[in-house]
């Protein structure tokens, strides 16, 4: 395995500093230098962006992110036990790393960021769902990224991606799709990680658009799309009924069989409904 800067490998990083991943931080370590590097690239160029990371862990992305030429990295890491191999990082790449010890579903990062920024990162299984969707949706958008590049479980990247009629389809499809364009960019196995998980995993890259695919209200479609995959196997006239008594006209007025059932309704189709649904 060919080096990609002058640090040790990560093998040696680990035991130098006792970082076993721990389950209850969702932590799963890339060892392959070679391979987190070509995890960055599937960011693009990223010489003119700063870049957020969060759950660097022992620096294996970090790595490949700097090599990668990234103009400057901010991670976020909760676990403390990792922040002297970070800042051995930090040292070897003088100026271009900064590190904050904390919970990232606890602290806004934008203060620490210039634009344009794009986020890249191995998320903790735990909270990786959550923060895709808090980046998804935004009170204004277009969003302060210009796109993001994270690695999930396998079953989560696919209903990212997934289309209607697929048993993956879904509220997080509805999310990605509405307002990004999102494709899978890359699969890995689980001996790719240490210790290695139950589950294959996937890195995804979602590119922003400037304004949503569709014209809809987005706290409307938010919960529209929500009530009808909480009752996903329930016809839509059944399912959407607690929003408004009179739903099977407004499914018809948007062009949805009111016997449909949510998971082969497009998101065309649901964005119409969101339109039909804020005219009270």
């Amino acid at each position: 395995m060919a080096a990609i800067d002058n640090l040790p490998p990560l093998r040696d990083v680990i035991e130098k500093h006792g970082l076993s991943a721990r389950k209850s931080l969702g932590q799963n370590f890339l060892l392959d230098l070679n391979l987190t590097a070509k995890i960055a690239r599937q960011a693009g160029d990223l010489t003119a962006c700063d870049v957020l990371e969060i759950g660097p862990g022992p620096g294996g992305l970090t790595r490949g992110l700097l090599a990668e030429g990234a103009r400057r990295v901010l991670a976020i890491e909760k676990d403390d036990r990792c922040m002297p191999a970070l800042s051995e990082i930090s040292e070897a790449y003088p100026n271009r790393l900064e590190v904050i010890n904390g919970d990232a579903l606890e602290i806004d990062p934008l203060g620490h960021l210039t634009q344009p920024i794009r986020v890249a990162a191995n998320l903790p299984y735990n909270v990786g769902t959550e923060l895709l969707v808090r980046w998804l949706t935004p009170k204004e958008w277009p969003p302060f990224w210009e796109s993001l590049t994270l690695m999930f479980q396998r079953e989560v990247a696919e209903r990212i991606i997934a289309k209607p009629g697929s048993k993956a389809y879904g509220r997080l499809a509805i999310l990605s799709q509405w307002r990004a364009d999102a494709r899978i960019v890359l699969h890995l196995p689980p001996e790719a990680f240490s210790p290695p998980p139950k589950v294959h995993s996937a890195v995804v890259h979602l590119k922003a658009l400037e304004t949503p695919r569709f014209e809809a209200d987005a706290a409307t479609l938010s919960r529209v799309v929500a009530t009808a995959f909480n009752q996903r196997r329930k016809m839509l006239r059944s399912s959407l009924k607690s929003l408004t008594p009179d739903i099977e006209d407004r499914l018809v007025a948007a062009g949805i069989k009111p016997t449909d059932r949510a998971e082969v309704v497009s998101l065309e189709a649901f964005c119409a409904l969101a339109r039909e649904m804020a005219k009270n």
